[in-house]
């Protein structure tokens, strides 16, 4: 019996040793890529002639490298240093974070008050206006005031790239902002040819005079269409050949005064309701005497984060880091204050300036500067925070399906496997996520490269390195 027993303790303290060895010994063991696998990598590089040295790449299982090449070799990273600014959001605020539009009304004035929402748009707008017929006001004797001060008047930060332009893509930031700063043009050809095409500006209100110099054609046209902007003359000009079979399109264009834009459509909607303003659209504070009429509450945060990364809207990034601001303050924060909270976010994952430079939250800047594996260390630290994973994960475009990467690894073993935020400047060109294998592992990887080669080939070799990674 005594000998049993001895057997039996002896059997115990063997098997708990193993246990206690086992993750040193995983750790010891980890896995490298065999070198046919690393040399089929590096002949989609050398087949596309991709200097090696112009790219910062890394794929991860788990903490286990695949492929790397300079993984620590910090790059511009254009929009995929949006990354960044939703890990700094979902970690600062609640995953309930909403943002509200107001209405207040002092027996005069109606003031709009702007709670820094990127995503209030047309429907919104109306939405509110509705909740304000209630109030049974039916004439605005004074003016409409807009209330823009939660954030500075800082509509185009320094940290952006320094030239302008009226693309949609460049919109100033305003705490009062509505359909993205940006008004919205439609084209379609008439029913005959050589009369003016259709042109309609929307939200169709007073804000901008149309000038329409467009032609109706029967073949495809010798003059290009073409959409101008002046926000100083509050004019829009539309010129050019419009053929008979060209289908509506839809051409956006920023506007410099998100403030004065939002009153102006708050009037125009009223307009729709019979309720009528008798003074103008201007600039200004809430009094402390005015009631609050009406309320628009924001969608969800995680709705947010979508728009941001699905389609790479500079706009709802650089929003979002002044909201970070605002958490602490009453007025006037700014993109600065709003950058650093999201630094100090990476900071606490030990990520320090050593290893990052993080200027702008869009990447529509030069200035930022990062390398692959801190990339991945961010998305690693995502991927393993199950209260923030899933919102970040499903705001991501997915491979052949949405988004940015819509058009992109169609017909492949990536297609709606792999999700992921892509980055693109003048010889900038990049690519993060997650791809999924069909064993159940999830990749983490992070592509940047910043060279001479076309963008299209570029592209095209990473969802390569993306395809082969899934074998």
């Amino acid at each position: 019996m005594k000998t049993q027993n001895t057997k039996f303790l002896m059997l115990v303290l063997l098997l708990t040793t193993v246990l206690n060895l086992s993750p040193a010994f995983a750790k010891m063991s980890k896995f490298k890529p065999k070198p046919n696998e690393a040399a089929a990598f590096n002949a989609i590089l050398a087949k596309n002639k991709i200097n090696t040295a112009d790219v910062s790449l890394q794929i991860l299982d788990g903490d286990e490298e695949i492929f790397a090449l300079n993984p620590y070799v910090k790059k511009t990273p254009a929009s995929i240093s949006k990354i960044l600014t939703a890990f700094g959001v979902l970690k600062k605020f609640p995953l309930g974070q909403k943002f509200y539009t107001k209405l207040f009304y002092d027996g005069k004035n109606l003031y709009l008050q702007g709670g820094g929402d990127p995503a209030f748009v047309s429907e919104n707008l109306w939405y509110l206006v509705n909740e304000f017929t209630r109030s049974e006001i039916k004439e605005i004797k004074g003016n409409i005031i807009v209330d823009d001060t939660l954030f500075d008047k800082v509509r185009f930060d320094i940290s952006r790239e320094k030239q302008r332009v009226d693309r949609a893509y460049d919109s100033p930031v305003g705490a009062m902002s509505f359909n993205w700063n940006a008004v919205n043009i439609f084209v379609k050809p008439s029913k005959v040819a050589g009369e003016k095409a259709r042109v309609k500006i929307d939200p169709d209100n007073d804000y901008f005079d149309l000038v329409n110099n467009t032609t109706t054609v029967s073949g495809n046209g010798k003059k290009e269409l073409v959409a101008t902007i002046s926000n100083e003359e509050k004019l829009i000009t539309v010129s050019g050949d419009v053929p008979l079979d060209m289908k509506e399109k839809g051409i956006f264009k920023s506007v410099k005064e998100p403030d004065l834009w939002a009153g102006a459509n708050l009037e125009y909607f009223l307009g729709q309701r019979d309720i009528v303003v008798s003074g103008k659209v201007l600039a200004g504070r809430v009094p402390e005497n005015a009631e609050l009429v009406a309320t628009y509450e924001s969608k969800n945060l995680a709705y947010m984060l979508s728009d941001m990364n699905k389609f790479s809207n500079n706009f709802v990034a650089e929003m979002l880091t002044k909201n970070l601001a605002a958490q602490n303050v009453k007025s006037n924060a700014s993109l600065k204050m709003g950058v650093q909270a999201i630094r100090e976010e990476l900071a606490k994952i030990d990520i320090g300036t050593n290893e990052i430079v993080f200027e702008n939250p869009s990447g529509l800047t030069r200035e930022n500067s990062f390398s692959a594996a801190t990339l991945n260390k961010v998305l690693t630290n995502i991927k393993n925070d199950f209260s923030v994973y899933p919102i970040f994960l499903d705001g991501l475009p997915i491979a052949g399906v949405d988004g940015t990467l819509k058009k992109r690894m169609k017909n492949s073993l990536a297609e709606g496997w792999v999700r992921a935020k892509t980055g693109y400047l003048d010889g900038v060109v990049s690519l993060a996520g997650y791809a999924g294998r069909r064993d159940g592992k999830v990749l983490t990887f992070s592509f940047l490269y910043n060279g001479p080669r076309d963008e299209a080939i570029v592209r095209e070799v990473f969802d390569q390195l993306i395809n082969n990674s899934l074998k």
